[in-house]
This record gives C-alpha cells, sequence and structure tokens, in this order.
C-alpha cells in the first residue's frame, strides 16, 4: 500500500458519518436537494463526481440550480485570476438565498481555498460560506458535513501535506457512457507560472491494478469512452515497474468496444515508447494534447518547462511518422513575465511549422505564490492584448484547412448529443478527437457509427451516416 493512501479503516468511518448525515436530514419535510459546480479542469470535475457520489449515499437529491437548494458547494480552480473572481461572485450572490434559508449549507472546497491567501478572505468576506475544505481532504466531506449539522458551525479544514490517494470512494457520473478515471495525482514539474503543485502536492500514482480494474467494471456497464486524468498523466510510475506506457498497453488488452484518451500530456515525459503504443493499440485515441506553452528557448526556460523546440518538434514529428492521423493540440501562453517581440515571434514561427489541429491560447495570469509572480514584466497588456489576437489569427488561418483531409473519408464516431453546428443534428467526436456532426435519431446516444465526411470546418466535421 503506497505511504499516502487513506487506510481502510478511515473510509470505514466515513461510511459511518455518511449514515449519521442521513439520520440527520431524515427529519427534512422533503428530500433534500444539492446543487454542486465545478471549476477548471476535468480533474475537478472527477473530484466533484466523487462528492455528489458521497451526497446521493447521505440520502440527498440533486437540483440544477441553487434557488431551491438545500446544500450548495462549489469545487474551485486556482489556475487562473478569472476562474477565481467568478468563485466569489457566485458565493456572494447565495448571500440573499441563506437569508431566505438559514438552514441551507455552502460549502466551498478545491484548489482555490488550499491557497493560504484565499482561504482567509473566504473566511474574512463570506462568514455565512458554512464549509471551507482543501484538495487533500475530499474524503473526509461526510465527516465535515456531518460536523457542520451537528455542531451548527463552521468547518474549515485545509491540511497542508503532499496529498493522499483514497479507493472506493463513490462516484455519481454524469455521463452514462464517458468516464473520467484519475490514475495520478499531484505534480513535481515546478513550472513558474503554475500553482498546482503547491495546492494539489506531489505526484502520486494509484496502483496499476486498482486502474485496470476500475476501467474493466467501467466497460462491462457499457461505458463507451475513458478519459484517463493526471495534471500530468505521462509521468505516471514513474521509478515504478509500471510507467504510463505498459500501463496503456494493459488497458488496451481489455476486450470491448470502447475509447480510451487521456490528459494532459508534458513534453518532457512525452517518449517514444508512448508513441508506439498509442499507434500500435487497438482503443486508444489519435490524440496528443502536448502542451508547448512558448516557442523561445529563452521563455521555457523561464518557465521551467525542462525541454526545448528541438526537442518539442522532434517529438512532433515522430509521432506524425508513426501516427499519420494524428490529431496534435497544444497549450500557448502568451505575454509570460519578460517575453519579448522576437519571443512571440518564435511562438508564431512553431505555430506555423507544426500546423496544429487547434490550440488553447491564454493571457499570462499572475497567480501568487509562483515564481513568475516574482519576475519583472515590462510588456503592457495592451500589447499583450496585440499578440493574442495575431495568434488567434495564425491559429484560426492553419484551422480553416486542418480538417479538410478528413472530406470522402469514414471515420468510427461515439455519439454523444445534440450537434454543435446544427441541434437537428447529433454531434460525436472520433478517434482522432474531432467533434462530428450527423443526421440520426437519439437512439444512437452512446454508440460508434461510422459517419462519411461530407464537409469541413475550421473546428469541427459535417458528415452522413454509413
Amino acid at each position: 500500500m503506497p505511504i499516502s493512501a487513506v487506510s481502510a479503516e478511515e473510509l470505514d468511518e466515513q461510511k459511518l458519518f455518511i449514515r449519521r448525515v442521513c439520520a440527520v436530514i431524515h427529519v427534512f419535510d422533503h428530500k433534500p436537494l444539492a446543487y454542486t459546480h465545478s471549476y477548471g479542469c476535468q480533474q475537478n470535475v472527477s473530484d466533484s463526481e466523487k462528492l455528489d457520489g458521497m451526497l446521493e449515499k447521505m440520502g440527498f437529491g440533486f437540483t440544477d440550480t441553487p434557488d431551491n437548494a438545500d446544500l450548495v458547494l462549489y469545487n474551485t480552480c486556482a489556475v487562473r485570476e478569472n476562474a477565481e473572481n467568478r468563485v466569489f461572485g457566485n458565493v456572494g450572490a447565495l448571500k440573499h438565498l441563506k437569508a431566505r434559508n438559514p438552514d441551507m449549507v455552502i460549502a466551498v472546497c478545491g484548489c482555490m481555498v488550499q491557497q493560504e491567501q484565499v482561504a482567509a478572505r473566504m473566511k474574512q468576506r463570506f462568514p455565512y460560506v458554512d464549509l471551507i475544505f482543501g484538495t487533500h481532504v475530499l474524503h473526509k466531506f461526510p465527516e465535515m458535513l456531518y460536523s457542520v449539522y451537528e455542531k451548527r458551525e463552521r468547518v474549515v479544514c485545509i491540511p497542508e501535506n503532499d496529498g493522499v490517494l483514497a479507493e472506493g470512494l463513490p462516484v455519481r457520473r454524469e455521463s452514462r457512457f464517458k468516464a473520467s478515471v484519475p490514475i495520478m495525482y499531484g505534480c513535481n514539474n515546478f513550472c513558474t507560472f503554475c500553482i498546482v503543485p503547491k495546492v494539489r502536492g506531489r505526484e502520486r500514482s494509484r496502483e496499476p491494478e486498482s486502474i485496470v480494474s476500475e476501467v474493466k467494471g467501467l466497460i462491462d456497464k457499457g461505458y463507451k469512452e475513458i478519459l484517463l486524468l493526471g495534471q500530468n498523466v505521462n509521468s505516471y510510475g514513474k521509478g515504478s515497474e509500471v510507467g504510463f506506457p505498459e500501463l496503456l498497453k494493459r488497458l488496451d488488452e481489455l476486450d470491448g468496444e470502447f475509447v480510451i484518451s487521456f490528459m494532459t500530456s508534458h513534453p518532457k515525459d512525452c517518449s517514444h515508447e508512448l508513441i508506439d503504443v498509442i499507434a500500435k493499440s487497438r482503443h486508444i485515441s489519435h490524440h496528443l494534447h502536448l502542451p508547448v506553452q512558448s516557442g523561445s528557448d529563452r521563455i521555457l526556460k523561464l518557465m521551467n518547462r525542462h525541454y526545448d523546440t528541438a526537442k518539442y518538434l522532434e517529438l512532433v514529428q515522430y509521432a506524425r511518422s508513426r501516427i499519420p492521423d494524428i490529431q496534435l493540440t497544444t497549450d500557448i501562453i502568451v505575454g509570460f513575465p519578460g517575453e519579448l517581440r522576437e519571443d512571440f515571434d518564435k511562438t508564431l514561427d512553431l505555430m506555423r511549422t507544426v500546423k496544429y489541429d487547434s490550440a488553447f491560447t491564454f493571457i499570462y495570469s499572475r497567480r501568487e505564490g509562483t515564481k513568475a509572480a516574482e519576475m519583472e514584466d515590462p510588456v503592457s497588456d495592451e500589447d499583450k492584448g496585440k499578440w493574442f489576437r495575431e495568434l488567434l489569427d495564425v491559429q484560426g488561418e492553419i484551422g480553416e484547412k486542418a480538417y479538410e483531409k478528413y472530406v470522402g473519408k469514414t471515420l468510427r464516431v461515439l455519439c454523444e448529443g445534440r450537434g454543435r453546428t446544427d441541434d437537428k443534428l447529433l454531434t460525436g467526436k472520433s478517434r482522432q478527437n474531432i467533434i462530428v456532426d450527423f443526421a440520426g435519431s437519439d437512439e444512437l446516444l452512446g454508440t460508434f457509427v461510422d459517419i462519411k465526411i461530407t464537409k469541413a470546418l475550421p473546428w469541427a466535421l459535417v458528415g452522413e451516416r454509413i
């Protein structure tokens, strides 16, 4: 058992608190309703599915609005400032609901409140928030909630440690055919712009047997897409016998009709071995999200990214040689402290060289507690805004042609919901993780269909079912 694992005895204790909360809310004259909302990454969404699972075990139903909720829970993100501002605004808006219904429980958790200065602000500005807890005590949610109900006083639990692993928590999944499976938590990279290592703790990987068992169980229940999660998935199992490529091999050997995808992949840990496993696989998505962040080696060094553009481009070249239909996407930060126009031009040059299928682009957001926050930043916000718009224009030109190669081809698509280009159509994603819209009935939801592509858009494909 890993040193950071939560013991079976501790988890059994939380089951006891689940029963106690169930007994407390049993006296309500109605079935209590919970409203939960996640900000930020897929890992947060996965955490919220566990929180929802525990709430369901405690006897709560769910509502899609806080207006009629007996419990409101916000699971927060700390990556960018605007996400924090939205949380503060939404928590502030709950004040009138709390005044109308004093028995309502308001809880705020996650990465944002794991930061000491943010937690202090939350406690001071919002005295009506009943429960505040960090990223390392999610498994203790029943105990903390019971304490709120029993003692009728605020509970704050934000321990500082390297994080834990808690297996076997109940899960209430958002989809009946798509499932996220965290394989590791935390991060050891310490990119100078990123707060994640401080709020999520050090890297810790789940046992491969537990992951394989969970994925097999999901496939047996009819799930068609399995998304493997981690702050840096391809550093999974580092130093052990089972690294990320070996884990993917074991999952790919499982029987059934399904697709395995993963995020997010750090270039410094992406290897030829990993690319070879994807190329030979039956089930693994032909999509690689490889965040470059900048095309300037000088800026990459300031970011503490541990690779240069030559290594990055070699990986791209190898991936395209082994997987010709691979879709490559990336993240790019504009206006990192100290970035000059010549550095930005190198980023544009790299984009034109790689020709990404799509890119997630951001203007640098200062995060207190990171090294980048202490760096000199002479470039004006106005110039950063101009650079950002220029970057979007370059990617837009590339994106207009990125999907034309698929016209006339047939792609296997997992049908997910109503169309993105027209709500009279259905939509899904191909093995390359490309959005595909097509005509069909709702009976196709959650199934794989073959679609002949007839039209390419800068961000999606349109086709006909075969």
